[in-house]
């Protein structure tokens, strides 16, 4: 089975979306051959071969309200269905340019929609574009929604007159490095120390890109109501200047760090060293947050804003965290008030956390999942010595993609 996907970008500012993109096409390396076409960040083309897959990054312009211009990627596309003859066509949406270069393949490769969330922010853009999103809703074979809340909370999602159509996969993450950095205390007790936590000082964590619908604004804010305690800023964007002034404004420069990017070898760590993980996303444009399940995984309580959708599923009130509403600076010091001086409440949500990020959102349910989409539209059973157990790997010839068909 040969899979091409449309990951939207591969770089070093991997958001949501691409992270999920690259853990799933590592976890689907042994069973399929998998590629992923990108765009490029410059008017330039790559091949990157990683974690057992392609990255083919074609040549863009730029960006439009978000959206990469690549006047090439149909021709790349089709390029690659010529040589590759792929069985299945995965767009991950919202991506309107990986909507247009699909178009340009044969009728009779399968398409498959990851639906990672609605259309928010370029609302007048979305006019003209409605009609033809419903059209490819309609053609696809098979639409993967991570939470029954993304299909609750979308007002794009009904255009899609197939009910049967839709799968809910939950989205999942390999979480032995958040595991294994917990056996690390001297180097959690060190990071504490570099980052200025003095003692059993309280230590809040949030991480992300910088950009507008994060709400990072409202953290540091919330601040001023949180005494004693240092906020962690991971990442980085178009609005970290503003946030430092902010922070600046408010005096708060001495309890608020801004770390920048944060390796991935890293991450665990700065998990393990907070008290606290906060998320304050405020626009729908979260709709899922896979920051909360790596603080969950490491037994962190989060805090997150009731968005009505898969990010309040994640996260559940009083069971693995507190939700509050957004753009309130009140309700978040509020929330994490509470936490910070109650740490038996704090332990219990964060076991409750970890248990449910390990039984309900793991990396081998998220490819079995995927695999059974795979397995349905195209109406065979493509192998079952191949996946019938997401760990197995396969017993037929292998080729650098993982298993090939004889």
């Amino acid at each position: 089975m040969r899979v091409l996907h449309f990951g939207r970008f591969y770089n070093d500012q991997f958001g949501g979306l691409e992270r999920h993109v690259n853990l799933l096409l590592r976890g689907l390396e042994p069973y399929c051959q998998s590629d992923n076409l990108v765009a490029h960040d410059h008017y330039a083309q790559a091949r990157v071969e990683t974690n057992g897959y392609v990255v083919y990054k074609v040549p863009s312009l730029g960006k439009l309200a978000g959206t990469a211009m690549c006047p090439t990627m149909p021709s790349w596309a089709r390029r690659l269905q010529y040589q590759h003859d792929y069985d299945i066509v995965h767009l991950h949406f919202p991506d309107p340019m990986a909507h247009l270069a699909s178009v340009f393949l044969p009728s009779p490769v399968k398409r498959v929609i990851t639906w990672h969330s609605d259309i928010v922010r370029q609302k007048w853009l979305f006019r003209f574009y409605q009609p033809f999103l419903s059209r490819i809703l309609n053609r696809a074979d098979a639409i993967i929604i991570p939470t029954p809340q993304h299909l609750e909370s979308s007002t794009q999602l009904t255009a899609c007159r197939y009910p049967e159509r839709f799968h809910i996969v939950p989205f999942g993450m390999d979480y032995t490095p958040f595991e294994n950095a917990a056996t690390h205390k001297m180097r959690i007790a060190a990071l504490r120390t570099e980052l200025g936590v003095v003692g059993d000082s309280p230590l809040i964590f949030t991480v992300g890109r910088h950009v507008y619908y994060k709400g990072m604004e409202y953290l540091i804010r919330a601040m001023t109501d949180i005494s004693g305690a240092r906020l962690v800023i991971g990442g980085e964007g178009p609005l970290t200047a503003d946030m430092r002034l902010l922070a600046q404004a408010l005096g708060l420069t001495s309890r608020i760090r801004f770390v920048g990017r944060i390796s991935d070898a890293e991450l665990p760590f700065y998990y393990h060293a907070c008290d606290v993980f906060c998320m304050p996303s405020i626009l729908p444009a979260e709709a899922f947050g896979l920051v909360q399940l790596e603080a969950m995984a490491c037994g962190k309580p989060v805090v997150c804003c009731n968005l009505q959708n898969g990010v309040n599923y994640v996260n559940r009130d009083g069971e693995t965290g507190l939700v509050v509403p957004p753009r309130n600076p009140q309700a978040l010091a509020a929330a994490i008030n509470s936490l910070l001086i109650n740490p038996d409440f704090r332990q219990r949500l964060g076991e409750q956390g970890r248990h449910r990020a390990r039984t309900q959102f793991s990396l081998d349910a998220m490819v079995a999942g995927t695999l059974a989409v795979y397995e349905r539209v195209l109406g065979k059973d493509v192998g079952a010595s191949r996946h019938a157990h997401p760990g197995d790997k396969c017993t037929r010839a292998t080729t650098r993609h993982g298993c090939a068909d004889n």
